[in-house]
């Protein structure tokens, strides 16, 4: 488990590992990076009532590093990778790894059921739980078991490290994705279990999601750009929905006083654009009201909460697309 500024979430993730219903021997290893709340006193007291936990220093903070930090540190012949900002479905462990066996994968993800505590947060867990809102990957929004192209955290066999490597440290964010890359490349499996429920609590304001939106954004354009395989149409359509957004207001608060000067087909074309904004704004209405996770309050959250996760992850897609992620970081977590 990377761990960083998680004072408020670490002792629940750390229970939630160790209460696992699996009857194997169980370890936690966390990489603490450099904080700068009481994670680190946190962790000390967990690892001092639990031999069973482990700590590792990360003083770089980066989640690759310290994910294969904590690795080489564990010992057990199963790694299964979870995150501080989550809790783990207690048969989480024991699912995960027969269906490891069960399929001969070398790793294996579910779900992430992104949850919240109080309704800003429970609003953004119902947006990326919509397909209008991350775009409907199958970790979000459920599907078939089958072979997937990545998984969410993930549980490995062990040895697939010694056969494609560690993490890239070199990406600071969507590390999973490249990794999944190698362990398809070396002809291994990569599962998709919908029957793995991991629960996710996301950002809990607006700012610190939208710096998350724009790195991850930022992330996903340095896929497509060393990748080929690292890019889909689903990654193209935030963009083009900001472009024509933005050309739509623009359109609306020019048009009005060079209409008359403007040829006919001109006209047209502008009027047309027009109505991206409008296009918009309905979808973001509808994807709102369509939620059956949220409440009326926090589908009025929505509203802003949607354009909070499109807008900056498009802005970013296109920029590290572009120029690469040039070591982008999470604004929101991380403050320097």
């Amino acid at each position: 488990m990377p761990v960083l500024n998680e004072a408020n979430y670490l002792r629940e993730a750390v229970a939630s590992v160790l209460s696992q219903e699996y009857k194997g021997d169980k370890e936690i290893v966390l990489a603490l990076g450099p904080s700068t709340d009481a994670t680190d006193e946190v962790a000390a007291q967990l690892a001092s009532e639990d031999p069973r936990v482990k700590l590792v220093h990360n003083p770089m903070g980066r989640t690759p590093i310290g994910l294969n930090l904590a690795i080489k540190a564990s010992t057990q012949p199963i790694v299964v990778r979870v995150d501080a900002h989550s809790e783990l479905e207690p048969s989480y462990t024991a699912r995960g790894i027969e269906t490891l066996f069960r399929v001969d994968a070398h790793d294996v993800g579910g779900l992430m059921d992104a949850r919240g505590k109080n309704p800003l947060q429970r609003a953004v867990a119902a947006a990326y739980h919509s397909p209008w809102g991350m775009g409907g990957a199958a970790y979000h929004n459920g599907g078939d078991e089958g072979p997937a192209e990545s998984a969410y955290l993930g549980i490995f066999r062990r040895e697939i490290f010694d056969e494609v490597g560690y993490y890239d440290e070199s990406l600071w964010r969507a590390q999973d994705w490249e990794l999944c890359l190698r362990i398809r490349q070396a002809g291994r499996t990569v599962w998709f279990d919908p029957e793995l429920c991991t629960g996710y609590f996301p950002r809990d304001d607006f700012k610190s999601l939208a710096a998350q939106s724009y790195a991850s954004g930022m992330w996903r354009g340095e896929i497509a750009r060393r990748y080929p395989d690292g890019k889909s149409l689903r990654h193209d359509l935030p963009p083009l929905m900001v472009v024509g957004t933005t050309l739509g207001l623009v359109a609306w608060i020019v048009h009005p006083s060079v209409a008359q000067h403007l040829p006919p087909v001109v006209n047209f074309i502008v009027n047309l654009a027009k109505v991206a904004p409008i296009g918009y704004a309905g979808l973001v209405v509808f994807a709102a009201a369509r939620s059956k996770r949220a409440s009326t309050l926090e589908k009025v959250l929505m509203l802003r909460v949607l354009p909070t996760i499109h807008f900056p992850w498009a802005v970013g897609f296109v920029k590290g697309r572009l120029r690469g992620a040039q070591g982008t970081i999470d604004k929101g977590r991380v403050r320097s």
